[in-house]
């Protein structure tokens, strides 16, 4: 018995130092695979950051797109080659454009933590400048930048940083939409860039804003923002004025100062089932730098302009599910680019034929500033007022159209007509027996229709028609021209149009 108990007890002994052994030599157990996790807290595609209480959803689009009859990506032939209507206009211009947002949201005790951002990457047909010549002087342009070209087109590659802010407890801080704005920004049922009628700052504006929640869908905004990228326009010394810088319509050099305030914005919306109603009012201060190349030339006293807006949405109406009537009106004395937004040109020459004997064409100019002054002057603040709008219909869940307008009128008082009409580029341009009126009006006309065939991909047709209401009368003698090709000549002066159409093609993800 006592050998049986030596003989298991051995045994146990061997067994368990073997089983040490081979212990030593497995390897140590791995952490669980940490997986991401739906976020279900803000709504659809929204992830937790792994090892974070922090949600994410990536999203954007890819766009490609060919704008027919314009130098612009899709704005109507207001300036530059595209106005000239020659042989240094495009046919059309193409884009292919990557955009790329990025959204974070954080619980805590103070309400949600927000951050947006949305980048985009474009590239973009350029355009042509110079005359030709047998030494090769026609060049095609490789500018990267917004506005490096006459008609605003970006050419070649280019990065472009729209929304970038931090939202937390009611403020919003950074680059995101102005509180001025509309839901619908520039576009009440469209794609075209070019609609005047009220604000627009579709890439985002730097800001500090504050907006109270009130419940039953009533909200107040008041907001400081930076003037000095959207909402700045001419504020021209007429004695600077030359004859050349007239038929492309600026009535003479525009001498903004540094920046000293923000503009100071105010709204209230209600929305509601059946849509919203929104009320919006801007102040923007209008700051001159000086007279001349120095300080010593003096300066005019600064004078604040204003801006009001009111737009109304009607959503589900009878003709169809989903049909929507968006529409809004502005009036601004001294702040025109909360009429004639930032993606608008604050310029304009557009040629065309002409029945006038003796003239070589007719040319239409006018010319947006927020102030016109003199040298020893005060500024003298510009009228503007306008509307725009749009009504949507769904034909069916694959198929929906919308016809939009929009209508700008520009006014300039007793006084900036006087100092205008008498200055040097005027006197220089203006025929005998001419009358010279800087007021205009532009109105576009346009209709879009979308084709969804599977979610998330849109094709879409877009044609727009707009035409300038210019009030100066009778004929200029202008100085040649070489950036779009025209010489030297006798222009009727006459109003002008514009038609461009864009095909579009994108994929939202």
């Amino acid at each position: 018995m006592k050998t049986v108990k030596s003989l298991v007890l051995g045994s146990a002994a061997v067994l368990l130092a073997m089983s040490a052994a081979q212990a030593a030599d497995l390897p140590i157990k791995a952490k669980a695979v940490e997986y991401v996790k739906v976020c279900s807290l803000y709504g659809a595609g929204f992830y937790y950051i792994p090892g974070t209480d922090t949600c994410i959803k990536l999203g954007g689009y890819l766009r490609a797109e060919t704008a027919i009859g314009t130098n612009s990506d899709f704005n109507g032939t207001y300036n530059g080659q595209g106005g000239a209507h020659n042989r240094l206009s495009n046919y059309y211009t193409a884009r292919a454009r990557q955009d790329i947002n990025i959204d974070t949201r954080t619980a805590t005790e103070y309400g949600v933590v927000r951050t947006f951002a949305d980048l985009t990457f474009s590239w973009t047909s350029g355009g042509y400048a110079g005359t030709g010549s047998a030494t090769g002087a026609t060049a095609y342009s490789t500018a990267g930048a917004p506005g490096a070209q006459a008609d605003g087109n970006i050419a070649q590659g280019s990065v472009g940083v729209y929304y970038a802010f931090i939202q937390f407890a009611g403020f919003t801080m950074g680059k995101a939409v102005s509180q001025f704005d509309t839901p619908w920004v520039n576009y009440p049922g469209n794609n075209f860039d070019g609609l005047a009628g009220g604000g627009g700052t579709v890439t985002g504006v730097n800001q500090f804003s504050y907006t109270a929640d009130f419940g039953s869908g009533i909200t107040a905004s008041v907001s400081a923002q930076d003037a000095s990228a959207y909402y700045q326009n001419n504020l021209w010394n007429v004695a600077g004025s030359t004859a050349a810088g007239v038929i492309g319509g600026a009535y003479g050099t525009s001498n903004y100062g540094g920046n000293v305030s923000p503009d100071f914005v105010g709204m209230v919306r209600v929305d509601q089932a059946w849509g919203l109603f929104q009320a919006s009012f801007a102040a923007h201060d209008n700051h001159v730098a000086y007279y001349g190349a120095s300080e010593t030339s003096g300066h005019p006293a600064d004078k604040w302009g204003w801006a009001a807006q009111l737009a109304l949405s009607i959503k589900n109406i009878p003709t169809g599910p989903g049909d929507t009537i968006n529409v809004q009106g502005v009036y601004t004395n001294g702040a025109s680019r909360y009429n004639i937004q930032s993606l608008m040109p604050n310029n304009y020459a557009m040629y065309g034929s002409t029945g006038l004997a003796g003239a070589y064409q007719s040319i239409g100019f006018a010319g947006v500033g927020d102030s016109v002054f003199t040298t020893g002057g005060e500024q003298q603040l510009t009228t503007t007022y306008g509307m725009r709008g749009a009504y949507t219909h769904n034909w069916n869940p694959a198929w929906n159209t919308a016809i939009y307008g929009s209508w700008a009128a520009v006014r300039y008082n007793g006084t900036a007509k006087g100092l205008i009409c008498t200055s040097p580029g005027v006197v220089a341009a203006f025929n005998a027996g001419s009358t010279c009126n800087p007021d205009f009006d532009l109105a576009t006309l346009g209709l879009i229709t979308r084709w969804t065939p599977v979610k998330n991909l849109t094709f879409s047709a877009d044609f727009a028609y707009s035409w300038l209401d210019q009030k100066h009368s009778g004929s200029v003698t202008a100085p040649a021209a070489a950036a779009v090709a025209k010489p030297a000549a006798v222009y009727e002066l006459k109003d002008q149009q514009s038609a461009v159409l864009l095909l579009r093609a994108q994929r939202n993800f």
